[in-house]
This record gives C-alpha cells, structure tokens and sequence, in this order.
C-alpha cells in the first residue's frame, strides 16, 4: 500500500466526540522519507479549512519517518 484515502469526517471524529478546540495531525511515511508530496499539502489544506469550519484548529501536522519528523507548520 502506498496511499490512503483520508476524509475530514474521519480524521475530526475523535476531536468533535471529545469537544476538542485543537489537534495536532500525525501520519507515517512507510518508505521512512519525511519528505511531503504534493499530496500532502493537498490535504493538509482540505483538513486545515474543513477544521476551521467546525471550530477546531490544526495547531500543527507531522509526518513522521523512520527516526525523524518533518512539520507541515501552521500559520
């Protein structure tokens, strides 16, 4: 496997359940690069605007490989 579908509805359940105001995103690279693809802002954006309009801000997105991290950052 080298993709996954991610949807908003998904990836905020846990956070609207909990009345959350803040996440921080987190998702492995399997090759262990944490380089992000093109893909990757992509939905970093989708989720970054889908959480503004539920209230909940994205403080911060991770992409985590074999023995490092790389931060998407947020405004």
């Amino acid at each position: 496997m080298n993709s996954s579908l991610v949807h908003p509805r998904e990836v905020f359940k846990e956070a609207i359940k909990n009345s959350a105001n803040s996440v921080i995103l987190v998702h492995n690279h399997p090759s262990g690069s944490v380089e992000p693809s093109d893909e990757d802002y992509r939905v970093n954006k989708v989720l970054v605007e889908a959480g503004n309009l539920i209230g909940i801000k994205v403080l911060d997105h991770l992409i985590v490989g074999n023995t490092i991290y790389f931060s998407l950052g947020m405004p």
